[in-house]
């Protein structure tokens, strides 16, 4: 690389992003990641069987499942097949594939209307716009897909349950997949009942789907998020293509707290290397929190992570790990790990 051709530098501080609410019905789409996610892609793991068995369920689901077998003649004999619910709900731990098959229903299902989005972006679309221009807005949809609904804030939780009972009642199809609630101690890999009971009022439309296995992002790294030297991450960021950002990692902690959640994934437009000097332990909650939620858009949007100090996979406190949020932490660690190694597969090829 020559110099004329050394990366433009961002700082991610300095970025105040503001979206409007037509802004943000159109986002909603899948991630880049899985702009393609379809069922072919969907490998299926067959030390658990539940994957493959929800898969079939999911292609049903979607209108793209095969049609079910007759017997008897011309068909009679054959117990009618139960309808499916208007509501499927992704159950498993993270890193079984709930989002590509999330959306791989999003696009095999034959559509006019249909979005996709996290939990956090419904609700900013609630606040932007205001519940019943909301309702107005998505009334009519043929499908629904919510990643991450999000068990922690029972307000929140409590909108969007009144909301999908208005679109359900209008004909609107759901996909869903959550988190942990806080008060579920340990990982909490299976949160169905945690999910049907905070949406009680909605519990009878969705049909449960278990999807067991491990968390593929582990399957191929060692399980610790690489950090390097100060003179390796000048060298990352100087030769990253594209732009690449280049801030302290408290600050970027402390900047996302002037920023609504919702707007974190314009953080990161057009950047090409997130750049991290100086990671060290998060001990306040909110803080840690927050950078959950910035590690989720970043990830989503698969931009690369380099960074110097503390290994990311170490950025949350001990007690943090042992506590309510436990689940959210363990994902995130997942997925810097990940992008970590991205960083250094980007940098040698």
């Amino acid at each position: 690389m020559t110099d004329t051709d050394s990366a433009t530098i961002a700082h991610l501080t300095a970025r105040e992003p503001v979206v409007t609410g037509a802004e943000m019905l159109a986002s909603l789409v899948p991630p880049p990641q899985f702009s393609t996610a379809s069922f072919d892609s969907y490998r299926s793991d067959d030390a658990f069987p539940s994957q493959a068995e929800s898969k079939e369920l999911l292609e049903r689901f979607a209108g793209r499942g095969p049609a079910p077998k007759k017997s008897g003649f011309f068909g009679r004999g054959k117990k009618k097949e139960a309808d499916l619910k208007p509501g499927v709900y992704l159950d498993g731990g993270f890193g079984v594939g709930k989002t590509h098959l999330l959306a791989s229903i999003y696009h095999a299902m034959p559509a006019r209307r249909k979005y996709f989005g996290s939990f956090i972006e419904y609700t900013a679309l609630v606040g932007a716009l205001g519940y019943k221009n909301t309702v107005d807005l998505l009334r009519g949809a043929d499908l629904l897909c919510i990643d991450e609904f999000e068990l922690d804030d029972p307000g929140d939780t409590m909108v969007m349950t009144r909301l999908l009972g208005e679109l359900v009642a209008s004909g609107t199809k759901l996909a869903a997949t959550s988190n942990t609630p806080p008060n579920a101690l340990g990982e909490g890999r299976f949160a169905a009942q945690d999910f049907l009971r905070e949406i009680h009022a909605m519990s009878d439309s969705f049909e449960t789907i278990r999807i067991d296995g491990v968390d593929f992002r582990q399957r191929a790294l060692d399980g610790k998020a690489v950090a390097v030297s100060d003179a390796e991450y000048a060298a990352h960021i100087a030769g990253a293509v594209g732009t690449a950002s280049d801030d302290l990692f408290i600050d970027v902690v402390r900047h996302l707290a002037k920023v609504h959640p919702s707007r974190y994934i314009r953080l990161i437009d057009g950047i090409s290397l997130v750049g991290l000097r100086d990671v060290e332990v998060l001990t306040d909650q909110s803080e840690a929190l927050r950078f959950v939620a910035f590690v989720d858009r970043v990830y989503d949007a698969q931009v690369p992570i380099i960074a110097t100090g503390v290994s990311l996979d170490q950025v949350f406190a001990e007690e943090m790990l042992g506590g309510g949020y436990r689940k959210k932490y363990l994902r995130a660690i997942s997925r810097l790990n990940a992008l970590t190694h991205s960083a250094q597969l980007q940098s040698a090829s």
